[in-house]
Parts: structure tokens; sequence; C-alpha cells
């Protein structure tokens, strides 16, 4: 029996080092003996598991050596990265990159389209895709998503006290809204401060304005028209911002709301005080560790709500690799962009929690969640799938959208005070940002 059993060690063993050899010659990766890539990436927490398990497999398999020069938080590497172009000191061959802020960076970063078939690409999320090509050139390969879902808590929406008091005053069932304005209905019949408040909103900074964004393109608005003209201040945006300073308005958000950003909001629906409200996925474990959260076994999933336009709200950005165009190296920086973000390290950080890319590893972690004791783990799963497919859509691929946003989201704040009246808040903002693009050469 123990001759079987180290027969059969010995057989998976050489089927895992098979397939590792496949998976180069399919990745048509090429061999770069001698060569030294440097990598400027996004460090911290989980961020780095892959390079540490990962980096060491692609240089056995191709013979070169990853060097990383610099990590850091998200704004800082952009911070590092921008004044690295600026100065020409570039001495990196692969960047992290992101479809929030990549076009600012784009006359420095290499096209990709000559180093990845139509096929290697057909895996990957079309609805991403679309976002990493400007200007008919394809700028960066996405490593992992961010998008949000609606977080409800089912100990309340299934209340049947709640529900028929709900029925009677609206005339509809309380479940999770469908749309933005049973949203609101919804927030404010379960608003019941100190001890509960109907939703809540991280209210300051990109977080506010990208909220804001999430209901605009609901009811078919635009930051940016088609000649970059502002485009937040007509009907759908008067209807977006409406609805915010509304709800904040009626006391169905927590006071402090325009203080807070994404770690307060987190903490207020794993203390218990939020009835529903839109989140990344990327919380998901910290709400449903009972060690941490008092609403862990106690909240569902859903889609993000519908607007006029019948869009689901889908703000949403992704992470990525581009090569620079500063690289002395550039089909090998290639191939470790092709590597890093194939199927393998992406299951990895699909593993991990990070949502994936590639719809071949949701297929994969879906058929692993039939075996998980988590109930939702497959639904997750699922509603990720569907949203990162369809709904997936980031702020204007501008690289002013961060000064846009410095604009929008005290305005925003302003009017949610009542220190502005809705229309007129807007337009002066429109004004602002009309002038901020005049400046940055849009309409000469």
């Amino acid at each position: 029996m123990k001759k079987l059993i180290l027969v059969l060690v010995v057989l998976s063993v050489s089927v895992l080092v098979s397939l590792s050899f496949v998976l180069a010659d399919d990745l048509n990766l090429g061999r770069f003996d001698g060569v030294t890539i440097k990598a400027c990436l996004i460090g911290g927490g989980d961020y780095e598991k892959i390079y540490e398990e990962f980096f060491p497999k692609f240089e056995e398999l191709t013979g070169a050596k990853v060097e990383i020069v610099f990590k850091g938080n998200g704004f800082d590497i952009d911070k590092k990265m921008k004044l690295d172009f600026a100065a020409g000191t570039v001495d990196y061959d692969v960047c992290w990159n992101h479809t929030s802020f990549f076009s600012q960076y784009i006359d420095f970063l290499e096209p990709l389209e000559k180093y990845f078939t139509e096929e290697e690409l057909a895996d990957f999320s079309p609805r991403i895709m679309q976002f990493a090509r400007k200007d008919g050139h394809l700028w960066f390969i996405p490593r992992h998503a961010d998008i949000s879902t609606l977080h409800y808590r089912t100990d309340l929406f299934n209340d049947p006290e709640l529900q028929r008091k709900f029925k009677e005053q609206y005339g509809y069932d309380l479940r999770p809204p469908e749309t933005w304005d049973e949203f609101k209905d919804i927030a404010i019949f379960l608003n019941n401060p100190p001890e509960i408040y109907g939703t809540q909103f991280a209210g300051k900074e990109e977080a506010l304005s990208g909220r804001f964004w999430d209901i605009l393109m609901a009811h078919g608005g635009k930051i940016l028209d088609e000649n970059y003209k502002p485009a937040f201040n007509g009907p759908e945006g008067i209807k977006a911002a409406s609805l915010l300073r509304d709800l904040y308005q009626a006391g169905a958000m927590p006071p402090g709301m325009l203080n807070f950003l994404w770690d307060d909001v987190a903490a207020n629906f794993a203390n218990g005080i939020i009835a529903m409200y839109t989140e990344w996925y990327g919380w998901y474990s910290y709400f449903q560790n009972p060690e941490s959260s008092k609403v862990a076994g106690k909240f569902d999933l859903a889609r993000q709500p519908k607007g006029d336009a019948g869009i689901h709200s889908g703000w949403a950005g992704a992470h990525a690799f581009s090569v620079t165009k500063f690289s002395k190296h550039k089909e090998a920086a290639a191939a470790l962009v092709k590597y890093i973000t194939s199927y393998e390290p992406q299951l990895f950080e699909g593993r991990i929690g990070y949502i994936p890319v590639r719809n071949s590893v949701f297929e994969t972690l879906k058929k692993e969640a039939e075996n998980s004791t988590d109930p939702l783990a497959r639904k997750r799963l699922e509603l990720m799938q569907v949203q990162i497919n369809e709904d997936f859509t980031p702020p204007p691929i501008v690289p002013e959208w961060i000064s846009i946003s410095n604009i929008l989201y005290p305005t925003l704040q302003a009017i949610m005070l009542g220190d502005k009246d809705v229309k007129e808040g807007l337009d002066e903002a429109a004004q602002k940002v009309e002038e901020l693009m005049r400046e940055a050469g849009y309409y000469d």
C-alpha cells in the first residue's frame, strides 16, 4: 500500500511538472536567459503574495530574473511614476496600472497588442478589456477588478412585521431594491436612528464622486460628453444629487457621513447600524467574521439598483500591468505580464478574495464553492461575474478625472448639507470642470 501511495505521489508530481511546461509552451513566453526585468508595482498586504508565489516560477520557466525596484500603495506609486515619466528617469520595464489612472501614462507606455493574440485575450472579461484600449491601442492587461454590490440586512428585510408595514405604506413588497427610487423608499422606511440608519456612503473625496457617478450612470447620465464637456448637471445629475441630499436631509444617513471613507462605512455596517448600502466585495470576509462583525450571517448580496435608464450601477476599476516605453527588454517584460495575468496566478488571487477578470477562473472558483459551508460562496461569485461582464464602468478615461472629482465632491457635500441648491451647485461645478478641461487643451 505504501508503495502504491509513493507511486501515485511521484505520478502526481510528474503531472504537475508537465503541466507547468505545457503552460509555458501554451503562453509562448520564450527564453530570456541573462535578462533582468525590473518592476514598479503596487505593494502591501495581499497584493504581494502573487509576486512571492509566481515570480520565481516565471524565472524558472524563462531564465529571466525579476527585480522589484519599487512597491507602494496606489497613490504613492502614481506619484512616483508621474515624476519618473516627467523626468525621464524610468528604470523599470513593467509597471502597475489602473483603469482610473492609465490615461495619464499613455505617452510613456508600450502598446501591447503586438505581444498578445486575440486568442490569448479571449478569456478576459470583454467589458474590462474595452477599457484597456484607447486611441486604437492596448495599454494594459488586467490583474483583478473592483466593483460594488448591494449589502443588505436579511434580519430586517425578512422581518414579518416590517414587511407588513412596508407593504401597507409603499404598496410593494419589502425586498432588495431593484431601482434607486426603491432604494430611497426602503432606506427611509428602515431608518431608526441611532440604532439603525437606512443607508450610508463614504462621504468625501473620490469616494463620494464615485458614488455620484454610480447613480448618475444608472439614469443614463455622463460626467463628460463626447466632446469632453461636463454633462453631469443635466436632469440625470440633478436626480442623482437629489437622492443623496434627500437621504441625508431625512436623517437616513449617519450625521458624520461626510467625513467617512472606506474603513468608516465598513465598520458601521459590521457594527450593525446600517440597514443596506453598496460596498466593495473585498470587505466580505470581515463582515462574515463573527469576531469582528455583528452582522455575520445576517446579510445578503444583490446586484446594484437600476436607474431611470434601466442601467445597473457599476462604478468600477481594475488593477493591471503595463510595459514602459523606456524598457530595453520589451519582449521579456511583455512575457512577464502575460504570465502573471495567466490562469494560474489569477486563480491564486481569486482564492485570496480578489475579483478575477478571467471567466475561466470564475468557473473554477464557482465549482470549488459548491463544497463551501458559506451559503453565499457561489452566489457571490456568480453575482461578481455578472457585474464584471455587464456593469463594469470606470469613471471617464481622462487624466483629469481626479481633478474633476476634487471639484465635484465638495459641491455634492454642500448640496447634501443644504448649503447649495442642487441645480445651482451642479452648474457651478460644471463651469469649473469646463475651465479645467479648456486649460488642459481639450477644446482647441
